[in-house]
């Protein structure tokens, strides 16, 4: 596959994204090869760790490929994208219950989907060019790739706060929010990871302060609150985000991280995202989030999903026999 780069070098298996021209959004043939190689790697007495890492300076990875399930849709098929998210997740809670350890380098974007495939990883490295954030709410969505369960583990009310607005981490407010585990300068990358493979050990980290991070002086006691008493005290470049976002995401997204709380295992938090977007394409506001953000451009969607109480419990609803299934050992 030429989007990936998948092979074993010495003691580590190596996961490279390679569609920088794409800033590396992950495709739904890319998510089932790296679930294909983690499989393969589990019982391999040569592989002692994984690296998950990315070409071009510009991105890990901004995201799921949306674009072409959400095309399907408008030609009335749902099922591509529900296939989609099945997938991806099934992916996502691999990566967090790995019984070796990972390590994802992640530079520049990391959204959305990104967070799926480096954000579960046992251990969490960012650089001085990474941009981290939850955007899904302007294209219709919630927080998903178990985004849900990573946000409402962040202080206070940062998990709401960063869910509705889909605000961008740099390193420190990422490693604050408990997104990341390290800050380590991108040009030391390079040895690391080769020094990683030499061993099939991922404890060469150097230390190093991480940058700031503005989230921790802010006050977001606010999102604490209801989203209509959000959005009347929301001000500034937060009141725009929230402005230009899905009504029933935004919704969605609250009941989400509040309800993620509560949960024991990832797994649980991605079950319940895959209730909404199982829907999403067909019931909610997805498609055209998309086309307005991602295929026509114009950045001037017409939400037309309902969005009140009975709506966002439709959404998250229990899907019966299309609830997302897990392995036995991962239930």
């Amino acid at each position: 596959m030429t989007d990936l780069n998948i092979r074993k070098d010495r003691h580590a298996g190596r996961i490279t994204l390679t569609r920088p021209q794409a800033l590396n959004a992950l495709t739904h043939e890319m998510a089932l090869a790296i679930e294909a190689a983690l499989d393969g790697w589990r019982a391999d007495p040569q592989v002692r760790l994984v690296v998950i890492d990315a070409e071009g300076a510009r991105a890990f990875c901004s995201g799921g490929d949306v674009a072409a399930v959400c095309r399907a849709a408008q030609a009335g098929d749902h099922a591509a994208s529900r296939r989609f998210f099945a997938d991806e997740y099934r992916m996502n809670a691999k990566v967090a219950h790995y019984p070796k350890p990972i390590v994802a380098f992640m530079q520049g974007y990391v959204l959305g989907g990104g967070v799926g495939v480096g954000g579960h990883a046992a251990v969490r490295i960012v650089g001085e060019t990474t941009r981290m954030a939850m955007p899904e709410t302007v294209i219709g969505l919630i927080p998903d790739v178990g985004g849900s369960w990573l946000l409402a583990r962040a202080p206070g009310r940062a998990g709401e706060y960063l869910g509705l607005t889909g605000t961008r981490m740099g390193p420190g407010d990422a490693i604050f929010a408990g997104f990341a585990d390290h800050y380590v300068p991108e040009a030391e990358w390079p040895a690391l990871i080769e020094a990683m493979a030499a061993s099939g050990s991922p404890d060469h980290l150097p230390h190093h302060e991480p940058p700031p991070a503005p989230l921790e002086a802010m006050d977001l006691s606010l999102y604490g609150r209801d989203l209509a008493a959000i959005e009347a005290g929301a001000t500034g470049e937060a009141a725009r985000a929230l402005a230009a976002a899905s009504p029933l995401s935004k919704r969605a997204t609250l009941a989400l991280i509040r309800a993620a709380r509560a949960d024991r295992r990832i797994e649980q938090s991605l079950s319940r995202e895959y209730r909404f977007t199982f829907r999403a394409s067909e019931h909610g506001d997805f498609v055209e989030g998309v086309r307005a953000q991602l295929l026509d451009k114009d950045r001037s969607p017409v939400w037309h999903a309902a969005s009140g109480p009975e709506a966002v419990a439709m959404m998250l609803a229990p899907l019966g026999a299309a609830e997302l299934a897990w392995p036995a050992e991962e239930a």
